[in-house]
């Protein structure tokens, strides 16, 4: 929602596909400050940097961070086809070559599924970027996405599976529904105490009977009701159907041609200087699934972990900001 939420820094621009981007555009101040290209997850936008784009242009850092495909001001295509992770991957790299940013000057920065898109852009435009950060959701190498071996996973090592919502999510009726149920959807995203994921979104079933139900139940004390009501409303403009396609198009295989290509440990690996930050209380994204693939395949990265649900830019945003800009330095 650039262009609604923060028109004063943000601008439109369509790539060479013709897909058209909304993004908040903040440049750098001087040649000595990289830019932090900022990838939201899901359901989201460029909203969820609010706490974190002030300080940052406060510092001199430059900012690109966009209202990704399905999501906010940018386009909402409506077919599975269009959200392939190499496709939206190249689109990010060309928004900011129209920017005009120099070679390796930019941070990546990647929350949830920006995590993910975040990893197919550095490993296809990795010239890019002279650094790496991921919060909640680590690095993610290409390979199969098998919603029912994640959930195996997951609960032989924490007693519950921590993904079940995804089948839910890639059900061709789950736009609809959710659409239909927005207030307690969106109850279940921005739970009051994190460890409702893990009784009410992970177990199979039960992300759908929560919201089918229509339970709905305060939201979290980081969180105003007015943040959240301007959230809800940024959904709403165009709906779940984009969003949800994320899902879909790496469950379905759409992003096969892409994954294929990378065959061994050695293509999947980056030397990038990179940072993960994880949430000690992300029951679905926990710590312990993220820090052992990014520290296998990132050869240059380090660890750190808030104690904090999943939405580390809102809740734990000052203390985002400072390694940030920490690990900035560091490069």
């Amino acid at each position: 929602m650039a262009l609604q939420i923060f028109p004063d820094i943000s601008k439109k621009t369509t790539v060479s596909d013709g897909t058209s981007y909304a993004y908040i555009r903040i440049p750098a101040a001087n040649a000595t400050k990289p830019t932090f290209l900022l990838l939201h997850g899901f359901p989201s936008s460029s909203y969820d940097w609010r706490r974190i784009v002030p300080k940052l242009k406060e510092d001199g850092y430059g900012i690109i961070a966009p209202d990704l495909l399905g999501y906010g001001d940018s386009d909402k295509p409506e077919e599975v086809e269009a959200y392939a992770i190499k496709r939206m991957a190249d689109h990010v790299a060309e928004i900011v070559q129209i920017e005009g940013l120099s070679l390796s000057r930019v941070i990546g920065v990647g929350h949830d599924w920006g995590s993910g898109l975040l990893s197919a852009t550095a490993l296809a435009h990795r010239e890019i970027f002279s650094g790496l950060v991921f919060l909640a959701v680590g690095y993610t190498p290409p390979g199969p996405f098998d919603i029912d071996q994640i959930n195996a996973i997951t609960e032989k090592a924490l007693g519950y599976p921590a993904n079940g919502y995804m089948k839910f999510f890639v059900e061709d009726t789950a736009a609809s529904v959710i659409g239909a149920n927005l207030a307690s959807f969106t109850s279940l995203v921005y739970p009051t105490v994190p460890e409702v994921w893990k009784t009410d979104m992970g177990p199979l079933g039960a992300a759908k009977k929560w919201i089918t139900s229509g339970k709905v139940t305060p939201p979290p004390p980081w969180l105003s009701q007015e943040e959240l009501d301007t959230h809800t409303r940024i959904l709403q403009k165009g709906g779940y159907t984009g969003p949800l396609n994320w899902y879909k198009a790496a469950a379905r295989g759409i992003n096969q041609e892409f994954v294929s290509k990378f065959t061994t440990d050695e293509s999947k690996s980056l030397d990038i200087p990179s940072l993960l930050v994880t949430a000690t209380y992300d029951c679905a994204c926990p710590p312990q699934f993220q820090k052992p693939r990014t520290e296998q395949y990132l050869r240059k990265s380090r660890t750190e972990q808030l104690d904090c649900g999943h939405w580390i830019p809102l809740e734990k945003a000052d203390e985002t900001i400072l390694l940030l800009e920490e690990f900035s330095n560091g490069i």
